[in-house]
């Protein structure tokens, strides 16, 4: 007869002080993952923001290098509108405060400016550009408005750019123009009339320049060009340098000649 054994399974019931045990190195665990995720998450932001900045370094130098050659001509007429160079009308906005437009005591002793207005346009453009007022009279201090207009006769839409002068060229620096169309792509369609305003005033500290004491007359003109776009794609006036530099008054100064690389001449054989 065989004897069979039963052998009864024995379950151990956990101690309290093995719950808590346990229960601690959970919470350690969970505390553990979660300052690592933290960690990790500082760690991959901080990276990130270092890629960012090095990528925004990178662009700006990028935008910097082209904003330079992009901004040699608009720099140039900026530097000429500031000091008055080669009678270019002012255009510094701290001559535009309030203080400084208005007509004093003083300025009402002075003899009164005539500022005639001149028009011409290029051969290459067929627009009729006139002014509509042909002079006016102001006293320094005094703000102005004048307008011209410019209508085109041509078949199709065309874009001008005008360049400006302003004679003699010593009051360049005291005729300060607050709103001009100078510069600037005028686009008129085919058969359309536009008026084009001209907002200034001749600054008051011409009282303090005794080279201009027997000044009261003087000529703004505006030569419109047809526009076209350069190797860059800017809008620039389609016309030689030379007539473009005579619109502005420059055809008395030299012209910066542009560099030619020289080559060595060949060498010959011994």
């Amino acid at each position: 007869m065989n004897t069979q054994e039963t052998t009864k399974a024995t379950t151990t019931t956990p101690t309290t002080g093995e719950i808590s045990g346990l229960e601690n190195r959970r919470l350690n665990y969970e505390q553990a993952r979660k300052a690592l995720e933290l960690s990790r998450k500082k760690i991959y932001k901080e990276r990130a923001k270092k890629y960012q900045s090095a990528v925004i370094y990178s662009l700006g130098v990028v935008v910097l290098s082209l904003g330079v050659t992009y901004a040699a001509v608009p720099l140039y007429r900026a530097f000429c509108s500031a000091t008055g160079f080669g009678g270019t009308p002012m255009t510094d906005p701290t001559k535009f405060s309030p203080d400084r437009l208005y007509v004093t005591p003083e300025t009402e002793t002075r003899k009164r400016i005539t500022v005639r207005f001149e028009a011409t346009s290029a051969d290459t453009l067929p627009w009729k550009f006139e002014p509509v007022t042909r002079s006016v009279k102001v006293l320094p201090g005094e703000t102005a408005l004048a307008f011209y207009t410019a209508t085109n006769w041509g078949k199709e839409d065309l874009i001008g750019i005008a360049t400006y002068n302003m004679t003699p060229e010593k009051i360049a620096p005291y005729f300060a123009k607050v709103e001009c169309f100078c510069f600037e792509e005028q686009k008129i369609r085919a058969g359309e009339e536009v008026d084009l305003p001209v907002f200034f005033f001749i600054d008051r500290d011409i009282m303090d320049d005794p080279a201009l004491d027997g000044i009261d007359d003087v000529v703004l003109s505006y030569t419109f060009f047809k526009a076209r776009r350069n190797a860059k794609g800017h809008l620039v006036p389609d016309a030689s340098e030379e007539d473009i530099q005579k619109s502005q008054g420059f055809e008395n100064y030299e012209l910066a000649k542009k560099e030619h690389k020289l080559h060595p001449p060949p060498s010959t054989p011994a």
